[in-house]
């Protein structure tokens, strides 16, 4: 396995404990989706991955050296001084990238995004959607091999969101990334994931293990099949039967 949280617990100092115990793993290459209510140490997993925080005990392990990763927010998070472009080119001006070398991977990642003919417009020229695209670019920008992202399409209208998640789930098929993603919605989960991991109410931890037919294979025509409504049912049954406990 690529990631494994080894019966993971996380504190805070407030006292509010996000995870306990917490046992999951992640392989090269997967798309796995955490589903559970809110406060139940969703994002804290996601922060802890990333290194941003650490656990209290247990321990969070990876195959050998830590790969390159990307981090996708809630919010988009865009500078709203500066250009698209900028905003994506930051991150690798801060590690003293060649400037030659931010420049293609910066072409990349807008076109990646189908932001290619905005590279100078400003955050508040874009539409919601759009400002999604530019921080998922940023996290790009940096070649990462894991993306964890954080419910990045939830404040969007449900057209977009599909669209957004069409175009995830390509991205994720052509440039061969394992992503770790948090979302409140099972039929988006569903719809992109390679597994699903069904937490518990806070204290957090894995209640189940969903596994989905191959992702690469679905085109939007998937949400109106049998077997679409077969998997939202059995991720909403398990995650019913874990409140009702």
């Amino acid at each position: 396995m690529l990631l494994t949280f080894d019966h993971v617990t996380k504190r805070f100092p407030s006292g509010v404990e996000a995870l306990k115990d917490a046992n999951f793993a992640v392989a090269d290459g997967e798309f796995v989706s955490l589903v559970g209510p809110s406060g139940c140490g969703k994002s804290t997993a996601l922060r802890l991955i990333a290194g941003l925080t650490a656990p209290n005990t247990g321990a969070v392990k990876w195959a050998g050296t830590p790969p390159t990763l990307g981090f996708v927010f809630q919010d988009a998070a865009l500078m709203p001084w500066a250009t698209v472009e900028k905003n994506v080119r930051l991150p690798l001006e801060l590690q003293r990238m060649e400037e030659a070398k931010i420049r293609d991977r910066v072409g990349e990642a807008l076109n990646l995004v189908g932001l290619e003919a905005f590279a100078r417009s400003y955050p508040r020229e874009l539409s919601g959607g759009m400002r999604m695209r530019a921080s998922i670019a940023r996290a790009l920008a940096a070649d990462p091999k894991v993306l964890l992202m954080d419910e990045p399409f939830a404040a969007l209208d449900e057209l977009t969101r599909e669209r957004l998640n069409d175009e995830l789930r390509a991205l994720w098929a052509g440039k061969n990334l394992t992503i770790v993603f948090v979302t409140h919605s099972i039929y988006e989960s569903v719809y992109l994931s390679s597994r699903i991991l069904v937490m518990s109410p806070r204290p957090g931890r894995v209640v189940a293990d969903i596994a989905m037919d191959d992702p690469r294979a679905r085109d939007p025509e998937f949400r109106a099949t049998q077997i679409y409504g077969e998997r939202c049912r059995e991720v909403r049954a398990a995650l019913k039967m874990r409140e009702d406990t």
